[in-house]
Formats: C-alpha cells, sequence, structure tokens
C-alpha cells in the first residue's frame, strides 16, 4: 500500500509540475504545448501497456469497434471531450485561468457524486448531501459575484463526468480505451505543432525548446504511468482520497503564478473546501471499516 501511496502523490506532483512547466514554454501557445505533450505522450504510454500486458485492451476495444462500427461516432466524440480538458490544463497557466480550473478540479469530486446520483440514481449518503450542501453555498456566491462560473471551471465540471458518462455507455472505461482517446487527438496534435506561428522551426529560433519540450513529455509519461500503477495498487477508496492532492497543489501554481483570491470569493472557496473536506472524512471512515472488516 505504501508503494501506491508514494505513486499516487508522486502524480500528483508531477501533474502540478506540468501545469506549471507550461510558463517556461514560451512563445509556444496552449495549442502547440497541447501537440507536443500527446506526441510525446502516447508512444510512452503505448511502451508502457505493451511491457504491462494491457496492450491487449487496445486489441479487445478495435475488435469490438470492428463488429459494432455504429460506436465509431462514440468513440470520436469521447476522444474530443478529452481532448479539450488535456489543453485547457496546458492552457489555463499561461493564459491567467490556473485558479479558475484548480477550482474546477476541486468541484469535480462533486459533481460527479451529482452525476452518480442524476444518471444512474446512486443514493447520496447523509455526508454526501452535507458536501454537497456546502458546495451549493460556494456555487450560489459565485453567481452572486460574478453572475456564474468561469468558463474554464464549467468546461471541467461538466466536461469529465460528460466524458466519464460516454466511457461508460461505450463500455471503454479501461487503459485501451484511455490510449485510443489519446492516439485519435495525435493527427489534431500534429497539425498544432506544424501551424504553429513557426512550426517545428520554433526549436531552432529557441533552442531551449530541445530540452525543455522532451522533459515536458517525460513529466507528463511518468505522471500518467504513476497514475495507473497507482489506481491498480490502492484501494478505490483510498485512491479516491489522494485525489484530492492535485486540486491543492493546482491551486498552489496558481497563486505561485501571480493569480490571487479576491475579498469576494472567500464565500466561494471556503464552503467549496468544506465540501471537499467533508468527502475526504467520509471517504476515510469507508477506508477504516475496509481495514477493520
Amino acid at each position: 500500500m505504501s508503494k501506491g501511496v508514494v505513486l499516487s502523490v508522486l502524480a500528483s506532483v508531477l501533474f502540478a509540475v506540468m501545469y506549471y512547466f507550461t510558463s517556461l514554454l514560451t512563445p509556444l501557445s496552449g495549442l502547440e504545448i497541447f501537440g507536443w505533450r500527446m506526441l510525446l505522450t502516447v508512444p510512452c504510454m503505448t511502451v508502457f501497456m505493451i511491457v504491462s500486458g494491457e496492450w491487449r485492451r487496445v486489441w479487445e476495444l478495435l475488435r469490438m469497434l470492428a463488429s459494432k462500427p455504429r460506436l465509431i461516432g462514440g468513440v470520436l466524440v469521447s476522444s474530443a471531450l478529452l481532448g479539450v480538458q488535456l489543453w485547457l490544463f496546458m492552457w489555463a497557466p499561461l493564459n491567467g485561468r490556473s485558479l479558475d480550473v484548480s477550482v474546477g478540479y476541486f468541484l469535480l469530486p462533486l459533481t460527479m457524486v451529482l452525476t452518480g446520483r442524476l444518471v444512474y440514481g446512486e443514493r447520496l449518503s447523509r455526508l454526501q448531501q452535507i458536501a454537497v450542501f456546502f458546495a451549493v453555498l460556494g456555487v450560489l456566491n459565485e453567481l452572486y459575484q460574478a453572475g456564474g462560473f468561469s468558463w474554464a471551471t464549467l468546461v471541467v465540471i461538466i466536461g469529465y463526468p460528460v466524458y466519464f458518462v460516454v466511457r461508460k455507455y461505450l463500455t471503454t472505461d479501461h487503459l485501451g480505451g484511455l490510449w485510443l482517446d489519446m492516439a485519435l487527438m495525435l493527427p489534431v496534435a500534429w497539425w498544432f505543432v506544424q501551424s504553429g506561428e513557426q512550426g517545428f522551426a520554433v526549436l531552432d529560433v529557441y533552442p531551449k525548446l530541445y530540452a525543455l519540450i522532451p522533459m515536458l513529455g517525460l513529466i507528463s509519461a511518468s505522471a500518467l504511468v504513476s497514475y495507473i500503477i497507482a489506481s491498480r495498487l490502492l484501494a478505490f477508496s483510498l485512491f479516491g482520497l489522494l485525489s484530492y492532492v492535485e486540486p491543492v497543489l493546482l491551486l498552489a501554481v496558481a497563486l505561485l503564478l501571480g493569480e490571487g483570491i479576491k475579498g469576494g470569493q472567500w464565500l466561494t472557496y471556503i464552503p467549496i473546501w468544506l465540501a471537499v473536506m467533508v468527502l475526504v472524512y467520509e471517504g476515510f471512515k469507508h477506508l477504516v471499516r475496509q481495514r477493520r472488516a
């Protein structure tokens, strides 16, 4: 278990490092950084899946699509939904939206709970109801202060639940499905890189990118592999609890990049953080019960 905890925390740290790392990749745009990330991450992920024996998942998925071609459109939608999230993760730190995205990741567990209730009829526990109550307070204050959440926050809290629902419907909610979603982005990623202001020539104009871009790919692949291995080693409840480490680190990165929380926004963030703490407490109780059983 200790190895799984270390790998989960390492994955969160690496994702946060990558979040900050984009600010070092000037003059690349968010689209170009997204393109480079995909071009370098997918091959690394392919090697990992072959070595770990998970490549069979890809063949199973391709055979399923061959027998049910009507699902191909759904797979393209799934890939597009994930692509938007990965692009936003690269774009936000360069455009003053780091804080908005970190709020989205704080709220994501709550929107996932609500999605389970609305889409699959799952019942909310008493603590989940309390968490939703706190989150609603934060949402209402944000609506009062700014008339609504930032579009970047909405993309995270709406886009990811829709993505997971689509994957569950398509039965592609496994590592092979994730690989296919990312692989389908490669043509778009290539186009983003070569159609930039200077295309691949930007490497010659800014030689530092020869070192920084491979580091981006290494960080991205290492984070993903650590995350995948941790998900296998840890109990689901503990793995879920550790997922809260990432938004905390993303918030720290947002503050490090010079963004700040305005006075009126504290009434948004404090209830949301209380909601997260309630969910963490519930997960901890569930974990303790499992270990005693």
